[in-house]
Formats: structure tokens, C-alpha cells, sequence
């Protein structure tokens, strides 16, 4: 086996109520059961030793705002409120997250400006040369494309290759919901972000660099070879492994709630530790 190197890991989490207030830099909150999971497997030692890990938050953005709505225009008004909660936290969060060109809409701005402060942060802890590792939830898929999208297409850029993704290795998006927002295009229209990470010489690429799982009873959750165009591409050329898995425990793997099951799941961790380990291997990125 060659000898092992730092890997740089970002975590991005969905839509949903993760918290209306901004965490520290270096905690570790929503993704704690995955990172356990994958410290375990990969072993502790190691973890610790080769693996930055640093999580992407950005609920707090809405979550405050759309409280402020349920408690002053639904509490004890409307009824359905479980439900009520659920389209406020969730579909409100994909709703609200656009870019448009009306500077008063900021929320676009402002998810991405977590997603430059998170690498810029994961780039003082492990190097501007180690290649990096994104894992999307949910929406968190979704904002992430469109963040390498506008990288790659110079819409925006940012002050080192690291931060420009020219060292990014691969992908796991999961719960991924992007095929909702292709319907707006023609199906022959339908692009897909380009492989990241061109400072990664070829002969040390992943393939595939990007991986999609879901889980059948996941409603949020959805294969992104079926939307056709760039994906179905993406998919046929290898460069895109999906898979169903069935997440979550005796009570949630058999219904909606199964979105929330991948953190922990057996399933979804194996594989994750598999691109982590193969990007050890890949070395520093110059």
C-alpha cells in the first residue's frame, strides 16, 4: 500500500430545523453520527491523524425567521401544525434558496458565504494540498452543486485553488432531492457540474468521483441518472455510482422518516469510508 495522506472532509447539511443560532467552527453537531461511524471504521488512530472534518452550517439563516412566522401567524390559529412545521422547515428552506438577481434576496448569498467560510476554515486545518471530500444531505446536495457549478463557470471564485475546489476528489450526496430542480429546464437543456478537483492528475482521479444514495422510502430522496441529460451522462460514463439503501432503524426505515436514517446507517457509512480511505491514497495535490 502506498503511504496514506491527509484528506480534507466538508459536510453540508439539508433542509430542516438543525438550529437558529451559528455553531462554532470546529463543532460537530449534525454530523456527529456519521463522523463516529466513520471514525470507527476507518479507526481512530487514523481518523485523527489523516482526516479533517469540518461541518457546513447554515439553518440558522431561516430557521429564526420562519419560527417568528409559526408563532406569530399559526400558533393557536391554524390547525395541521406538525405539518405546518414540517413545509416551514423544510420546503421553505428550498423555496427561499434561489439566486435571483433582486439584491434584497440574499439567502443565495449568504448559504454559499457559509460554504466559502466552512473550506476556508477546512483549508487551515489540513493544507491547501489535500484533497477534499464534500457529503451532502438533502438540500445540501443541491446548494453544493450550484456552488461548484458557479465556481466552475466563473459566476464566483475564491482566493486559493484549495478554496476553488481544484483539489475537491469526490462527492456523496445523499437524501438528494437536485432532480426536483431540473424540471425547470428542457429535458435536452439539463446540465450537470463537471468533474471538480482539475489539480487531481488523472491516474489519481476517483471513479467515480460522486456517489448518490438513497433510500426507497425516503420521499426526499431521489437518483440522478433518471433526470437525464448531463446526469444520465455522468452515470453511463462511470463517474456516477448510485444506489438505493434501506437507512434508519425498526421505526423509521419503513417510512418518510428514513430521510433522517443515512447519518448512522451501515450501508451509507461502508462506502463513505471507502472514498475517504481511496483519497489517503491520492497524495498532495499540487
Amino acid at each position: 500500500m502506498s503511504s496514506e495522506h491527509r484528506v480534507a472532509v466538508a459536510v453540508i447539511h439539508g433542509m430542516g430545523s438543525q438550529g437558529d443560532k451559528p455553531q462554532a467552527p470546529n463543532a460537530v453537531s449534525f454530523s456527529a453520527d456519521l463522523y463516529r461511524g466513520l471514525r470507527d471504521r476507518i479507526g481512530p488512530a487514523r481518523f485523527d491523524r489523516l482526516v479533517g472534518w469540518r461541518e457546513i452550517f447554515w439553518a440558522d439563516i431561516l430557521q429564526e425567521r420562519q419560527q417568528i412566522y409559526i408563532d406569530r401567524a399559526l400558533v393557536g390559529e391554524a390547525r395541521w401544525m406538525g405539518v405546518r412545521e414540517f413545509v416551514m422547515h423544510r420546503l421553505a428552506d428550498a423555496a427561499a434558496y434561489r439566486w435571483e438577481r433582486d439584491e434584497n434576496a440574499f439567502v443565495y448569498r449568504e448559504v454559499h458565504g457559509r460554504v466559502a467560510a466552512g473550506l476556508d476554515h477546512l483549508e487551515d486545518v489540513t493544507g491547501g494540498e489535500a484533497p477534499l471530500i464534500v457529503l451532502a444531505h438533502s438540500l445540501g446536495g443541491h446548494i453544493m452543486s450550484n456552488y461548484i457549478w458557479d465556481m466552475q463557470k466563473g459566476h464566483t471564485t475564491a482566493p486559493t485553488p484549495f478554496q476553488r475546489l481544484e483539489t475537491m476528489a469526490g462527492m456523496v450526496t445523499f437524501g438528494c432531492n437536485i432532480p426536483i430542480f431540473t424540471f425547470a429546464y428542457a429535458p435536452d437543456a439539463i446540465e450537470a457540474i463537471d468533474r471538480p478537483g482539475p489539480r487531481i492528475p488523472p491516474e489519481r482521479q476517483l471513479q467515480p468521483w460522486w456517489m448518490n444514495f438513497n433510500d426507497r422510502d425516503d420521499p426526499l430522496g431521489m437518483p440522478l441518472a433518471g433526470a437525464g441529460g448531463e446526469y444520465a451522462e455522468l452515470h453511463d460514463s462511470g463517474q456516477l455510482f448510485e444506489a438505493w439503501i434501506n437507512t434508519g432503524n425498526v421505526f423509521t426505515s419503513w417510512n418518510p422518516a428514513s430521510h433522517n436514517g443515512y447519518w448512522k446507517d451501515a450501508d451509507f457509512q461502508r462506502p463513505v469510508a471507502r472514498m475517504i480511505e481511496d483519497a489517503m491514497q491520492i497524495g498532495p495535490v499540487v
